[in-house]
């Protein structure tokens, strides 16, 4: 009796510790019962995601609809639109998708035979893309005879239903299911179209695929919460494509005050050196604009004067140019170089009510950088001035700031709609997860600046941290990675400048160009005792990490706020992350 009693009151006390909303809600096993009809054109799954301006337009919220929205808008942003349920209304609402080039349509079968709504939802086809998704008797589809945009049809009604037809929209199922009979001559017995699973698929896998996952991951983030070694934290786990794992736990604060959320942004701190700056590296790389042979003064005029001049951006990708490992430049500021308020003079925000001189980074930082003391190149000295060195690089050749580079190469078109520098510009405070509270520096609870001093100093946009993200956007990232350059249906890279960067390419290191690797040293067991060794990825000072192991097809995301409200070394002696992910290996390996 005894024991149970402990089991339950086990229980009770990691449901406290995990956020509202922490569990997908699919089988990873469902069959995929959505029939896709009308797809000549090939407009499902939806691809060109950062050309495309996207409305969700549906009845008022009931559970079945809401499921749809929410997982629509985990692909790609979506504005969410109410059918009027007065007719004299469908101007105001057509108004409101005016400026929309893709209308994706929720109805219940039963009121297609409302002449008023089909006019209204065929109006929206002139111009645009519409899909349109119905869900209940299959009778009533011969009331859409007369369209030629698709039809994604599921005969019942619920969440999980609404969800696949989601998934089915941007590719995260793929749709095989066909009419099971005659609705008219137009929807015939046997009727649908195939499509492939090119994004992600969501469900609860952890229980289906792993039965034991979900508990020992909730133990041990309890005791990273319980040991104040983070107040909350995030867990996302990838399997050959599949979301098996994400639950949110914890708080932002150790007050509890806000819980923490799947869709809450958290600083990335170090993972920006993987996640910004080198895919724009690969891409200038495969395109031929960058050599990493060539050296930092054949593309940097202000190197050439320095020792530097002749540093390769191979060893600079490598940690081996012999640079210090950093530089506290918050040290070194001089009276007058911070102010509370902004001003012509000093314009570059680093937190709230604190800005630094206008082109300090410029006059002060990046010159201090060029200049500083080199070492011997060869030996591996893990540097932050390496990716500050890349990003200038990066900027230089493309003639385009790194965050709107990334933004429009990789982030939109893939659909990662919260990854990006300065998340305060883009989303509201409450949605970001706080830092230090910083007693030192900028005398204030950062929330939605970065971390690393010298990033805020360079504005928030650097080439070693200031990115900030979701889970689902760091997802869909490493997807990418372990799809070798593909998603979405879209090629972002060649397979093989993937596995360039992400393989070993040191003769002193473990390290690939950019990215960090297993540990060859199996006692180090770095960053699991269990990941092989093609493992690839990196860790974040704040308390994040995302680690891609290509054998496995596995993709493992752990975020926190381990610097909350003072830096603690805890979550490291403690060994969460990585114990985290031998769970992960472990349970895998038991389901097999």
């Amino acid at each position: 009796m005894m024991k149970k009693i402990r089991v339950a009151l086990c229980a009770l006390l990691v449901g406290c510790l995990i956020a509202p909303g922490a569990q997908a809600q699919l089988p990873a096993h469902a069959t995929n019962h959505t029939v896709l009809l009308n797809n000549h054109t090939r407009i499902v799954p939806l691809r060109d995601l950062g050309k495309r301006t996207i409305a969700y337009v549906a009845p008022p919220r009931t559970p079945a609809w809401a499921a749809l929205g929410q997982q629509l808008a985990r692909y790609a942003p979506i504005e969410e639109v109410v059918i009027p349920a007065d007719a004299q209304a469908y101007p105001a609402a057509d108004e409101r998708l005016k400026f929309h080039n893709t209308i994706i349509l929720g109805i219940d079968a039963s009121d297609l035979g409302n002449r008023r709504l089909l006019q209204f939802i065929n109006a929206q086809a002139t111009g645009k893309q519409v899909i349109l998704v119905v869900l209940g008797e299959g009778a009533y589809l011969q009331a859409l005879d007369f369209v030629n945009f698709p039809i994604l049809w599921a005969p019942q009604p619920t969440e999980a239903a609404a969800q696949q037809a989601a998934m089915s929209v941007f590719g995260g199922l793929a749709c095989t299911a066909r009419l099971p009979r005659s609705f008219s001559a137009r929807y015939a017995t046997g009727a649908g179209f195939n499509t492939e699973r090119i994004r992600l698929q969501y469900g609860a896998g952890g229980v289906v695929e792993a039965p034991q996952l979900g508990g020992r991951i909730d133990a041990i983030v309890q005791e990273a919460i319980r040991e104040r070694a983070t107040p909350g934290a995030v867990v996302m786990v990838l399997k050959s494509g599949k979301v098996i794992f994400e639950r949110a736990y914890g708080h932002h604060t150790y007050e509890r005050r806000t819980p923490t959320r799947l869709s809450d942004i958290f600083d990335m701190a170090s993972i920006t050196k993987i996640a910004a700056t080198t895919p724009a590296i690969m891409r200038l790389t495969e395109r031929h604009v960058i050599d990493l042979d060539s050296t930092m003064g054949h593309y940097l005029l202000q190197a050439q004067t320095t020792n530097k001049d002749k540093t390769t951006l191979r060893e600079v990708m490598l940690h081996e140019a012999g640079f210090i490992p950093f530089i506290p430049f918050y040290r070194d500021l001089k009276p007058g170089d911070l102010g509370p308020d902004s001003s012509a003079s000093h314009a570059v925000k680093v937190a709230d009510g604190c800005f630094i001189r206008t082109g300090y980074y410029e006059s002060v930082m990046w010159p201090t950088m060029l200049h500083s003391k080199r070492n011997a190149a060869g030996a591996y000295v893990y540097s932050d001035i390496s990716m500050y060195v890349m990003k200038e690089v990066a900027e230089h050749q493309t003639g385009i700031p790194i965050q709107d580079y990334i933004q429009t190469e990789f982030y939109r078109p893939l659909g990662m709609q919260t990854a990006g520098y300065l998340p305060r510009q883009r989303f509201a405070r409450e949605r970001i997860v706080p830092t230090e509270d910083d007693k030192a520096f900028r005398k204030t609870l950062l929330q939605g600046y970065v971390h690393d001093q010298g990033a805020a100093m360079a504005g928030g946009i650097a080439g070693h941290a200031g990115l900030f993200a979701t889970a689902n956007d760091l997802a869909i990232y490493g997807q990418l990675l372990l799809n070798r350059g593909e998603y979405g249906g879209d090629r972002y890279f060649k397979a093989e400048t993937v596995d360039v960067f992400s393989s070993k390419q040191s003769a002193t290191s473990r390290r690939g160009l950019g990215f960090d690797r297993s540990d060859p040293d199996t006692a180090k067991h770095y960053p699991s005792k269990l990941a092989s060794d093609a493992t690839f990825g990196h860790t974040g000072y704040t308390g994040t990490c995302i680690w891609i192991d290509p054998k496995e097809q596995l993709v493992y995301i752990f975020l926190s706020n381990r610097v909350h409200p003072a830096v603690s070394t805890k979550l490291h002696d403690l060994n969460i992350r990585s114990r985290i992910q031998d769970a992960v290996y472990e349970s895998l390996r038991v389901a097999r």
